[in-house]
């Protein structure tokens, strides 16, 4: 096979396989996260077999564990979440009118109509509760699909030993290869999860600390959103940030609430990536950031909102995968954040830069 025939291939392959990625998210999602979720939920359905329950019933006691956690974390901000919807009408109306007097108040400035009335009538129109709709009917088909991943849980629980047996049968030649690949993958995932929950919840606190300071009248709403959303890299922070920022605005009468909410959630943000997550997660995933926020770019593309956050590990196990596939260690090389020093190579920018200011004289 030619090099031409191998690039069209490749570019064949990878075209077929976002297609399919995209139009089967219904069922690739939930599958995904049920992956995601078994190997987290593991360690405690291996304790519960360690004092002799059944398989079975281990892996129902620990989908019910966490199940009951996360059940009351929803049920205390059910109460909140219903108040802020309640009070939506009330909110777009303080919207328009501060909007209203703000354009108004640049037209002045700028001795001329900033923007006509059918403009402005546009921009409000983004805020009225018709648009909102459609995200309700999105959030709607994405708990439907919620309600399968309980399932998928269970039974890749139950079946993990077939799952190796299939491992050591499909590549008899390389099993412990295979074997550790699995393991290590296994591990990326687990880690990872595991370290974000615990970032969320530190990020939760002190979010909430701060909201209920001001007087937010939803501060454990507004805390799970910003945590939850910072579980999205670079592109989360900003969609919170402007979410809360716009909700102090409208509830506020002082622009120093606004203004303070920005520096404190900013603050809180730098903390978490310069502090809190080096800490608790340190490099587990070990991708670069371009590699993130592509991973991130592709994965909202093909499967919104999950895909912004599971693709982040998924990459970390396509970089282990092919550190360990022989012939494509360089593309392994490629994902990972671990730079070369000027001593351990021959070439380097520096020495480019050098040799070049060189040629020039």
């Amino acid at each position: 096979m030619g090099i031409l025939q191998k690039t069209s291939f490749v570019l064949i392959s990878i075209v077929l396989g976002a297609i399919v990625l995209r139009e089967g998210s219904f069922l690739i999602v939930p599958l995904v996260w049920g992956v995601f979720f078994a190997f987290s939920l593991n360690p405690i359905s291996n304790w519960f077999e360690k004092y002799r329950f059944p398989r079975p019933l281990a892996i129902v006691f620990s989908i019910l564990l966490v199940s009951l956690v996360a059940f009351g974390i929803f049920y205390a901000l059910l109460n909140q979440m219903v108040g802020l919807i309640r009070d939506i009408p009330e909110i777009g109306e303080s919207l328009e009118q501060k909007v209203s007097i703000y354009l108004e108040e640049l037209s002045e400035v700028f001795g001329n109509e900033l923007l006509k009335d059918r403009d402005k009538s546009e921009l409000l129109n983004i805020f009225k509760l018709e648009n909102i709709n459609s995200t309700l009917f999105a959030t709607g088909k994405s708990l439907t699909l919620a309600g399968i991943i309980p399932l998928y849980i269970f039974l890749l629980m139950y079946y993990k030993d077939f799952f190796v047996e299939f491992l050591i049968r499909f590549s008899s030649n390389h099993k412990e290869r295979v074997l550790q690949w699995a393991t290590d993958s296994g591990r990326v995932i687990q880690l990872y999860l595991s370290g974000m929950i615990r970032v969320t919840g530190i990020v939760a606190v002190l979010a909430g600390l701060f909201f209920y300071i001001i007087g937010v009248k939803y501060f454990l709403l507004f805390a799970a959103f910003i945590a939850i959303m910072n579980l999205i890299p670079y592109v989360g922070v900003f969609i919170s940030s402007f979410f809360a920022i716009l909700y102090v605005f409208l509830t506020t009468d002082n622009m120093v609430y606004p203004l303070m909410t920005f520096g404190v959630l900013w603050g809180i943000q730098l903390l978490e990536n310069n502090i809190i997550t080096p800490l608790i997660v340190g490099s587990q995933v070990k991708v670069n950031a371009l590699a993130v926020i592509l991973a991130i770019l592709l994965g909202g593309w093909l499967w919104g909102i999950s895909g912004m956050v599971l693709f982040i590990p998924l990459v970390g196990v396509l970089k282990i995968t092919l550190e360990r596939t022989k012939g494509l260690e360089p593309f392994g090389y490629l994902l990972s954040d671990d730079l070369p020093e000027d001593s351990s190579s021959g070439w380097s920018f520096k020495r480019i830069f050098s040799k070049s200011e060189k040629g020039k004289d």
